[in-house]
């Protein structure tokens, strides 16, 4: 007997041995564990300077038809590596990127069906990223998900910058809570949204960004999101613990998997220090790299564009006011009545493709430009855009002559209206109408509730959607910005003609009613952890009735605040928002926006609090110029900062721009200053912030000229 327990007892030994691994990130900060319970459920657990991140949460699949993949697994293999390599991304906030991780892949056999699923790990020094992985194998090939159970159970009753879990839309102000308080704060956070409600109220969105009172950051995420619906997640309130909670299609399904296959990857990035969670390059890392062949037509953009006059009201998408139109009987549009606001006609077109070539922009985009906005507006059910018809007042081959004549580029618009099939149908006929009068680049909508009915924005078939319009897009080397579609992913580094995104309440809400002016201190530790966002900043009228008298709306932010978005809010698609009257005010002002550039090589990240502050410093590529922005939330504060990003041995002429000791983001949103200071890599800046407000300074190495007159900081 005592053999024979002995003997038991190694067996025992040996088969925890197996199931229960380790894994340390290339610094040693972060230790992550692997283990299956007694019956076969596989778990793991993250811990960051033995303070734990993420407690034991269990892993998994509920599958349809009562089969699961949740328990009753082994272990049949279990691999380490390691990796480290530096890419070169199309545009970006650095020049390089370093991929440097350690990876576990855990190959698991569940006992009583056979299925073989792997669990990949791979740790980096500022996070972990995870996904399953199904092989090919006889007895599991097409099978429907019908939850996924993968957990997060957190260390505590965390602080969280949380938006609710709704499956059509991203644009929620941020609410900051414990996540004790989310059950009871989610009601006030969806009333008066224009989307569905949340699935649950305890649910949330990615990128969740989180913090412990020890002092850790944490952000919860997921990356390569491709051929899957986009993860939410549920929070078990009672316990801390978070499910994944995938987007349903029409039918209530998650996924439908065909082996060989893999999930997105769950990603948890973690620090002690605010700063390294905005720097870090996890998400894109976990993207395949690019798969264009030829990437010389990306190029990053700076541009206006005929937008806010119809966001606030002044002018309208729609040429006539006839609602709906092709009810009414009205087919020729040279035969509808004018309404006399139209924003998109020629002769005003022009003028912003003269606005945009004396100041040095790239491109103007143009919204409202093709038949069949009364109809949607209007509600009609017959109607539904084509792409390439405009309207009568909207000559295409004569503003495509005039922005040559110019040296600018037309930016398309297509305003989708959710009609998915419609405008699939439609893509390659738009596409090739974009080439033919010089369109680069598009912005594409999916306003309203998806069609077919049912569907979710962030459902499986509608995120292949967006890949696929994207995919088509690069046949044809057009850039996409694609708005109301799914939160990004990393997505642009295999294919970076992905420029740029909504995804996010932007500016446009300045003229819905307003964001809280904190929204942008938040924004760079969720949202744009996946890829940048347009997210058309440049406001300098936030008194919205003064363009619009029927608009009492307010932009909760100063005039400097939105300078210093061009810095702080990373973006290789930058637009100058507001209208050129209101630029021709402040042209002292404008010149930051004029100056400052769209593509990096260097990025130093100097303060950051979620929605508190954030201030960073970016070198443009191809050149010596430095670029720092500077935002805050809703209390002024002093700045205090270095300049030691600065290159050593150079002398700077540092033009700031400031909020003035008065302003207020409510009452005196445009007082600024600017002043030109002499400064090295050794200089230091007291800087006063108000309240909603903000910092931009430029940086050009001065010459003996330059330097007369001007004071050393």
């Amino acid at each position: 007997m005592k053999r024979m327990l002995a003997l038991l007892l190694l067996v025992t030994a040996v088969l925890n041995a197996v199931s229960a691994q380790e894994l340390h990130s290339p610094n040693n900060n972060l230790l992550l564990q692997f283990s299956l319970r007694d019956d076969g459920t596989p778990t793991y657990d993250l811990s960051y300077k033995g303070k734990p991140v993420v407690k034991p949460s269990k892993m998994g699949f509920a599958l349809k038809d009562n089969k699961q993949l949740l328990d009753s697994f082994s272990v049949s293999d279990a691999k380490t590596s390691s990796f480290d390599e530096t890419w070169t991304p199309v545009w970006g906030e650095v020049k390089t990127i370093r991929n440097h991780y350690n990876e576990l892949a855990v190959t698991l056999t569940q006992k009583r069906t056979g299925y073989i699923m792997v669990i990949r790990f791979r740790l980096f020094d500022d996070g972990l990223g995870f996904r399953y992985e199904f092989p090919t194998q006889k007895n599991l090939t097409y099978f429907v998900v019908k939850d996924e159970r993968t957990e997060f159970a957190m260390p505590g009753d965390l602080i969280a910058w949380w938006i609710p879990g709704d499956y059509d839309t991203q644009e929620y102000d941020y609410t900051k809570s414990r996540l004790s308080e989310i059950r009871g704060l989610m009601a006030k956070a969806i009333t008066g949204n224009i989307s569905q409600t949340s699935f649950s109220t305890t649910g949330v969105q990615t990128s969740l960004m989180l913090k412990s009172d020890d002092g850790l950051y944490i952000n919860l995420h997921e990356a390569a999101l491709i051929n899957y619906p986009a993860m939410h997640l549920n929070l078990d309130d009672k316990n801390m613990v978070f499910q994944s909670w995938l987007t349903p299609d029409a039918r209530g399904d998650k996924a439908y998997m065909q082996a060989p296959c893999t999930t997105p990857w769950r990603t948890v990035m973690v620090s002690d220090d605010a700063r390294d969670i905005i720097a870090s390059k996890i998400t894109y890392n976990l993207n395949e790299p690019c798969k264009l062949k030829d990437v010389s037509w990306i190029k990053p953009i700076k541009y206006i564009g005929v937008w806010w006059e119809m966001i606030t009201g002044r002018s309208t998408w729609a040429y006539t006011d006839e609602y709906p139109a092709v009810q009414l009987g009205i087919t020729d549009y040279t035969k509808a009545k004018p309404n006399g606001r139209h924003g998109a006609n020629t002769a005003h077109v022009k003028e912003y493709i003269d606005f945009a070539a004396k100041h040095g922009f790239d491109a103007v985009l143009v919204e409202g430009w093709n038949i069949g906005w009364e109809d949607w507006f209007g509600n009609s059910k017959d109607y539904v855009f084509d792409f390439v018809t405009p309207y009568p007042d909207f000559n295409v081959k004569e503003i495509q002559e005039y922005a040559k004549s110019k040296g600018i580029k037309m930016i398309m618009h297509h305003e989708t209206s959710s009609s998915v099939r419609n405008y699939e149908r439609h893509m390659d006929t738009a596409y090739q109408f974009m080439k033919k009068f010089g369109y680069d680049a598009v912005k594409s909508g999916y306003v309203g509730p998806i069609l077919p009915r049912g569907e979710n924005h962030y459902s499986q078939w509608i995120v292949n959607h967006y890949l696929y319009a994207l995919q088509k897009a690069a046949e044809y080397h057009i850039m996409v910005n694609a708005h109301e579609a799914v939160r990004p992913t990393g997505l642009a580094r295999t294919y970076p003609n992905l420029i740029g995104n909504e995804s996010a309440r932007g500016t446009e809400y300045q003229a819905f009613g307003g964001s809280k002016p904190n929204h942008v201190t938040v924004l760079p530790f969720t949202r744009l952890l996946g890829g940048p966002m347009d997210y058309t900043p440049g406001i300098f009228e936030m008194d919205i009735s003064k363009i619009n008298p029927e608009n009492k709306s307010h932009a909760n932010c100063t005039l400097v605040n939105q300078l210093a978005l061009y810095v702080t809010m990373y973006s290789p698609l930058q637009m100058a928002a507001d209208l050129p009257e209101n630029y021709n005010r402040f042209l002292d002002a404008f010149q930051f926006i004029k100056d400052v550039a769209v593509d990096w090589d260097e990025s130093k990240y100097i303060e950051a609090e979620p929605g508190e502050y954030i201030t960073v410093a970016r070198k443009a590529k191809g050149t010596g110029k430095w670029f720092l922005g500077s935002v805050g939330g809703d209390q002024p504060r002093t700045s205090r900062i270095a300049f030691d990003f600065l290159d050593a041995g150079k002398t700077y002429v540092a033009t700031i721009y400031a909020d003035a000791p008065n302003a207020d983001y409510k009452t005196n949103p445009q007082a600024y200053t600017i002043r030109k200071v002499l400064v090295t890599n050794k200089s230091k800046l007291s800087q006063f912030v108000a309240a909603g407000g903000g910092y931009a300074i430029s940086f050009v190495e001065a010459d003996k000229q330059q330097t007369k007159g001007l004071k050393k900081l």
